[in-house]
């Protein structure tokens, strides 16, 4: 190796790099200068000289680091070759570069640092501490130099952890080496960090002319400018020694950061008032802060509420504060805030625990600060303290402290401004604005920051008012009353609703929003704090009549008025004389309207305010029935007037009240009387439901898309709707049926319900069998609702869409919010309430077949818990069902399929009786899950085409936002299916199993690590009772096996954990063939293969794949030939584990020890994440033990 072979070699190299990174090369020309550099690097045998060289300090700043990288390239992958002389002579170059072969610190690129102390780092993973005891003393010594070496130990300090201790990124044995020699020498470690610490900073306030410790009080000297560069050095390493600091701190032993009468600490406080060093030092304090642990090990830090800690905290955040918003301090002050927030959770753990902890002295200076972060322009520091609030008032012994008793009217009083919804980045109309620009992309991105927050607010304010319930009634009472005086400001941006009315913008409505929910919170509190004699009746009825008296035309000021009459409800039990008025009010907003008679389309908070009236009305009745039940008659005649015009209510306002009164008739006990009264409230639904012509709409789709006008074409589709009274008839029936089968009930109570003659008899388990009085009504209308079900599936034949008119051609789409709400996108702010309901008439048909589809099928989903066994003893009902339900499903879109597995299948299955499950469920459920496998498997098939596929293959006639929604929905009908399979057949003990919230696609992909299924994951009656019938068993198998390798990781790990082992062991008994035990098996491997770079999932298929191999391995040879398959397989390993699985004879290894051998036998087919499938493996030996082994 000649020196002229390296001069010519790096001039090439130097020609490469230039090309590589020059913007002008062309794409053909900056690929062979890569390629030729990649290969130097990976087949070079003289890499290391010509690495030195182009590292030296003459070369430009982009060579140096490209000879620095083929240094690191070196160690990284060819270390375990080299001669050892050329490991150390590779490692004395290095070290002397940090010694003299770099830039001054301050003109030094940080690249260059960042790759340099790289190298160090990847020398110490190799050989230290075995082979390089003095590595500490030689950084040590190189730290001695001066700042510039100083800071480039701190990086390979930082970097060292970092590998070892933060991301772990070796091997366990070298890993344990290293972290055990740190913990060894930790206490040098941080004497010296500490000491680099404070000398620098020293040495800087000296020359910046700061006060030092000791004379803190001195005037500050002017800094002499040819000291600012030195200055300047000292300043970065104060920031290095902070940062490294950073990454110790978390991990070490408490005692380190305790040590010595908690100096470090101290120094932290201190910092926090240079400007320089105050994020770092912050940064370091709410470490050491948050640090969890054993309880004893804490208290030191309880230092941190004495009177010098708390001083410097305070002073840092008041001087912060006072710099008006700069970015820096911004950043300072949110860190500060943290700090206070981890001081508190620090507090609350330590204190009333078994250990001698008091209220420090210095708590109310503590809370008095923290009030000020509550009460900051930021609404962002403003939410930050709301958990620590929280646990403040939760806590056993600071909730009886007079100190946080007093701050409970000024938290309140600072509650009452955090709730109003002002701060939006885009406006200037709040001191919050200019903060949110810093923490908020957008209006939309703060709207649903604040929506949070308001709702962290509601809890924790419930938590103050359960300490001091009537301070809150008595702020609300006069917010209250202050907004019914107060005039109407809407501001400067009018509404659409009409003149003179608010946006959701208006200073006056964002004032009675927030004062709505602020009233809300309180009074509900009030009512479950305080025992029936202390609640102050008087007050609250006097509130009551102002709010009832307020009259307003505004529907935002209205919507909020309804509220507070629904909040202040709870005093009317006490006086019901005032019911009445209640009503009154409540039945006014029913139909409330801008302006009577007006032709145009009511706006959104039009339709808001009378929708929040009929759900007030419905609300009263469903919890308080008692109340009303007086006042049924004035109620039903109000009811009845309102009905008696067709076009004063929509249907949905209709049925809301036709529910109310059904809730209340539930209060008569007396099924005959009730009886009556449903048939009189549904004759007129009946006539209409059960007329000839009705009877023949309903039957055909032909006569039903011309009924509701799907067949015309129309020339203005914003005012011409000739058909659209039509579609409310069939709307007013369906919803009629549904809020009659959803509300109609029995008495709870036995007793009244056996006197009311609601109980017919008993099951021979001997529970009572109840009779609803809706039953003979709505059964009599059933057939039509059936008809009608079938009609609606087979409009989506080809031939039958065909005949839909040209405006209506895409009347059976999805609804465009539908849509955004699959693919996760927010709605734009102002829509949402303000514009004029300005529907097409192709929209409003659209929203009109949706809902009355998930109607439909609502109904159905109530019948049996509703109707019981007179619904399930229907004649016939299962293939009534499967002539109507299921009929057509191929044509069926997946978001129509979803919600009638949801609201129609899965209730139906899981409340019929287990005598019912042969003749309804089983012959419902066998042809309905064999159909969904063949329909998800081919539709998961076409999703791995495509992704197959190459980007150019694909036409543009499916854009991609159509693909993403097609593949999300298949998504979500999976874990529906998957969901209704599990309901069906898993029971898990001790939890009621109630899925309908988790089902409904939550993309939660936060998935859980928790593997081991639940010990008693059993199969239920019915699960036993389908698995017995061969086509449901193999069709249930099958989908679930299969589902496994379908690109979901929530629906994987569902079905792994809760589905696939109970199916399979209940079929272990019997003569399994041996390829159907090797595809079960190959399945889950598939699914390894699939969803092995997800932790959740692969801990979850490997458990399973254990269960299986360990349960069926001694019966079927045939799953060894499966494992020799599996890529890079150890063949011995494999022989040795098989021997121990087929000798019972043997002592069994622990469960975790065999599942970790099976784990790393089938690592070869576990799938990894894109970014590491094709990363060069580094290879790190381990050293010879620093432990002896346990004999």
């Amino acid at each position: 190796m000649s020196a002229e072979q390296v001069s010519s070699l790096c001039e090439q190299l130097v020609k490469a790099v230039t090309v590589v990174m020059d913007p002008a090369s062309t794409q053909r020309y900056r690929l062979e200068a890569l390629k030729f550099c990649e290969e130097f690097k990976e087949k070079c045998p003289i890499c290391v000289p010509c690495g030195l060289k182009l590292a030296e300090k003459t070369q430009t700043a982009i060579v140096r680091h490209f000879g620095l990288q083929i240094l690191e390239h070196v160690v990284k992958f060819r270390w375990n070759n080299m001669p050892r002389l050329e490991k150390v002579y590779l490692k004395n170059n290095v070290m002397g570069l940090i010694s003299n072969g770099t830039q001054n610190i301050l003109e030094e690129e940080s690249h260059i640092k960042d790759v340099l102390s790289r190298i160090v780092v990847e020398m110490i993973k190799r050989e230290w501490p075995q082979h390089w005891p003095d590595m500490l003393k030689e950084l040590d010594t190189l730290s001695k130099q001066g700042e510039t070496q100083t800071e480039l130990v701190m990086f390979i300090l930082l970097r060292l952890a970092e590998d070892v201790v933060t991301f772990q990124t070796l091997p366990t044995q070298r890993r344990r080496d290293i972290q055990q020699t740190l913990t060894q020498n930790m206490e040098k470690i941080f004497s010296f960090l500490l000491t680099t610490l404070q000398q620098n900073v020293n040495k800087y306030r000296r020359m910046v002319g700061a006060p030092q410790e000791q004379d803190a009080l001195a005037i500050p000297q002017k800094t002499d400018l040819t000291q600012e560069p030195k200055a300047q050095a000292n300043c970065r390493v104060g920031i290095a020694a902070l940062n490294t600091l950073a990454g110790y701190i978390d991990w070490v032993a408490m005692s380190h950061i305790t040590a010595d009468n908690c100096k470090l600490l101290e120094m932290l406080c201190l910092l926090l008032n240079e400007p320089e060093l105050q994020i770092g030092a912050a940064e370091c304090l709410l470490i050491a802060v948050s640090r969890k642990g054993k309880l004893e090990d804490r208290k030191p830090l309880m230092v941190l509420f004495g009177d010098v800690a708390m001083h410097y905290i305070l002073s840092a955040a008041q001087t912060a504060d006072g710099e008006g918003l700069v970015e820096k301090h911004y950043v300072f002050l949110k860190r500060l805030c943290q700090v206070l927030c981890a001081l508190g959770s620090q507090l609350c753990a330590l204190l009333g625990s078994d250990s001698d902890v008091e209220t420090p002295a210095n708590f109310g200076k503590y809370l008095d600060s923290f009030l000020a972060f509550t009460t900051h322009p930021s609404q962002f520091l403003r939410s930050s303290t709301q958990i620590t609030w929280g646990a403040l008032f939760r806590h056993d012994v600071l909730s009886h402290d007079p100190l946080l008793l007093a701050m409970i009217p000024k938290y309140l009083r600072a509650s009452m401004t955090n709730l109003v919804k002002v701060g939006f980045p885009s406006k200037t109309d709040s001191p919050s604005c200019e903060y949110s620009r810093f923490d908020f992309d957008s209006d939309e991105d703060f709207n649903a920051f604040f929506n949070s927050f308001r709702a962290q607010q509601g809890e924790v304010m419930r938590m103050a008012c359960r300490l001091d319930p009537k301070t809150g009634f008595q702020m609300a009472g006069e917010w209250l009353k202050y907004q019914l005086s107060s005039p109407v400001d809407i501001g400067a941006m009018n509404s659409k609703t009409g003149e003179g009315l608010c946006s959701i913008f208006s200073p006056s409505f964002v004032q009675w929003d927030a004062m709505t929910f602020f009233s809300e919170s309180v009074i509900s509190q009030m009512f479950r704090t305080l025992d029936k004699e202390e609640i102050p009746v008087n007050e609250g009825i006097e509130l009551l009549q102002l709010v009832l008296n307020f009259e307003t035309k505004d529907p935002l000021i209205l919507s909020c008025v309804l509220t507070n009459v629904s909040a202040l409800f709870p005093f009317v039990t006490y006086r019901p004389e005032y019911l009445p008025q209640v009503l009154s009010k409540l039945f006014a907003s029913v139909t409330f309207e801008v302006i009577e008679e007006s032709k145009a389309p009511r706006t959104r908070a039009v339709k808001n305010v009378r929708r929040h009236a009929c759900s007030s009305i419905i609300k009263m009745c469903r919890d308080y029935p008692q109340l009303v039940l007086p006042n049924f008659e004035m109620l039903y005649n109000h009811v009845k007037q309102l009905l008696s015009n067709e076009l004063l209510l929509t249907q949905m306002e209709k049925c809301a009240l036709m529910e109310a009164l059904v809730l209340i008739s539930n209060q008569f006990k007396d099924y005959e009387r009730q009886k009556a009264f449903l048939e009189e409230l549904m004759a007129p639904v009946a006539s209409l439901w059960l007329s000839e012509e009705m009877q023949r709409v309903l039957s055909d789709p032909e006569s039903f898309i011309s009924y509701v006008g799907a067949d015309n074409k129309i020339t203005d589709p914003i005012l011409e709707d000739p058909s659209g009274l039509n579609r409310s008839r069939i709307s007013f029936c369906v919803y009629t049926i549904l809020g009659v089968v959803k509300r109609a009930r029995w008495p709870t109570a036995l007793e009244e319900a056996t006197a009311g003659g609601f109980v017919v008899g008993c099951t021979p388990s001997g529970s009572p069998i109840y009779r609803n009085p809706c039953t003979e009504q709505v059964l009599k209308l059933m057939d039509n609702l059936l008809a009608l079900i079938r009609t609606h599936n087979n409009l989506y034949m080809p031939e039958v869409v065909a005949k839909l008119g040209d405006t209506f051609a895409k009347a059976l789409d999805m609804l465009e919010v539908e849509k955004n709400a699959i693919l996760g996108l927010p709605q734009p702010l102002l829509e949402l309430y303000d514009s004029p309901v300005y529907k097409t008439v192709l929209e409003r048909m659209q929203g009109f077949f949706c809902t009355l589809y998930d109607n439909c099928f609502h109904v159905l989903g109530n019948a049996g818990p509703s109707m019981q066994q007179d619904f399930y003893t229907v004649e016939g009902l299962a293939n009534q069902l499967l002539t109507s339900a299921f009929i057509n499903l191929n044509n069926i879109p997946d978001y129509r399929l979803r919600p009638m597995l949801r609201v129609f299948v899965k209730p139906l299955v899981l409340f019929c009786p287990a005598e019912y499950y042969e003749t309804l469920v089983c012959p419902i459920l066998g042809p309905l899950f064999t159909y969904l496998h063949v329909r998800l498997s081919q539709k998961w098939q076409v999703i791995n085409q495509r992704s197959m596929l190459c980007e150019e293959d694909t036409a543009d006639d499916n854009p991609e936002s159509q693909e993403m929604l097609e593949e999300q929905l298949v998504r979500l009908l999976t874990r529906e299916v998957m969901d209704l399979i599990t309901v069906c057949c898993v029971s898990k003990k001790g939890a009621e199993h109630n899925s309908s919230a988790t089902a409904d696609g939550d993309d939660d992909e936060m998935m859980s690590t928790d593997v081991t299924p639940p010990a008693s994951a059993e199969l239920t009656e019915l699960g036993k009772c389908l698995m017995k019938q061969e086509d449901v068993c193999t069709a249930l198998l099958i989908t679930s096996y299969t589902s496994l390798s379908w690109k979901d990781t929530l629906s994987c790990q569902r079905t792994t954990t809760q589905l696939c082992w109970p199916l399979l062991k209940q079929v272990l008994t019997g003569n399994l063939i041996p390829d159907a035990v090797t595809w079960f098996f190959t399945s889950v491997l598939k699914g390894l293969q699939t969803h092995g770079q997800h932790d959740g999932c692969m801990a979850a298929l490997v458990h399973l794949a254990f269960q299986i191999y360990e349960a069926l391995r001694p019966r079927y040879a045939e799953l060894k030939a499966v494992m020799e398959q599996i890529p890079e397989i150890q063949r011995e390993s494999l022989e040795q584990f098989d021997s121990k699985l087929l000798t019972p004879t043997l002592q069994k290894v622990a469960d975790k020890r065999r599942k970790d051998q099976f784990k790393r036998l089938i690592a070869g087919c576990i799938g990894k994440p894109l970014g590491e499938q094709f990363r060069k493996e580094v290879h790190i030996r381990n050293l010879p033990s620093l432990f002896k082994k346990d004999a």
